[in-house]
């Protein structure tokens, strides 16, 4: 089978992504011959090499914007590495509704070792690990492609708070996680509740979500978590060289920056 053949089957079941290895077993090819093969499509601009040995199919349809809805192609990537991964801050923020914030880039959080960051052409994609992996709060989606797996929206707020250093900020992310609000339920911030550790970042949380003035009952289980462990002050934005001083709410947040949208 040549490759072009290989390819437009692929896009016929609506695989948008091959690795080497499934390809040297289709064509039976030498690997210097497929070198040839793929460096001439790339050329073309019909396939990207994402990573080593992995490559993404760019169909008629995508080939102005150079690069695939990174749901199209996610469960294979992270299939190819033997990781798991779900989709998360500011790109699934997006899928939830919230979109206040245009990116170009996409977000993937995955477990440790650390991912190097990608960025070919327009595609832009950023890792975060997490030491802690989720048992709950991560939801399988289905696309043209098959299934790909997001955070949802409690776990997406969470995420964004803990990272928002990396991220440009909390008065950048404040009106995504203000829409992320109006989609949490009481059932996913319980199933939360029972795997994550990250106290700070759960006290930033419940401040935000009583500013923002998110539904009582979220705040409310939030608060009742709180009476069962200890916790200390925190800052509302982590700074190196900055501690904690006197806090005013029951959360023990010191706001040590002015809350205001960024948009």
């Amino acid at each position: 089978m040549y490759l072009a053949d290989y390819i437009k089957q692929r896009l016929s079941l609506e695989e948008y992504s091959f690795s080497t290895d499934e390809l040297q077993a289709v064509t039976h090819k030498e690997k210097e011959a497929l070198t040839t093969d793929l460096s001439y499509l790339t050329k073309k601009g019909d396939i990207v090499p994402l990573r080593r040995g992995f490559y993404l199919i760019i169909p008629p349809r995508y080939s102005k914007q150079g690069k695939l809805p990174i749901q199209l192609y996610s469960e294979n990537l992270f299939k190819s590495l033997d990781r798991t991964y779900y989709i998360g801050l500011y790109s699934v923020a997006k899928l939830h509704g919230a979109s206040h914030q245009q990116i170009q880039r996409d977000y993937i959080i995955t477990t440790k070792p650390t991912l190097l960051d990608i960025s070919k052409g327009a595609i832009d994609l950023r890792f975060f690990t997490t030491a802690t992996w989720p048992e709950k709060n991560i939801l399988v989606k289905k696309a043209d492609a098959g299934t790909f797996k997001i955070s949802d929206p409690i776990l997406t707020a969470v995420d964004l708070i803990h990272y928002q250093n990396k991220l440009g900020g909390l008065n950048r992310m404040l009106p995504v996680i203000e829409e992320l609000i109006e989609e949490m339920n009481s059932s996913d911030l319980e199933e939360l509740l029972t795997w994550y550790s990250n106290k700070s970042t759960l006290q930033r949380l419940g401040y935000l979500l009583e500013e923002l003035q998110a539904e009582s009952s979220l705040v409310e289980i939030l608060y009742e978590y709180f009476k069962s462990v200890k916790y200390y002050p925190v800052l509302l934005s982590p700074k190196s060289k900055q501690k904690a001083g006197s806090v005013d709410n029951r959360w023990k947040v010191d706001v040590n920056i002015k809350l205001e949208s960024d948009i």
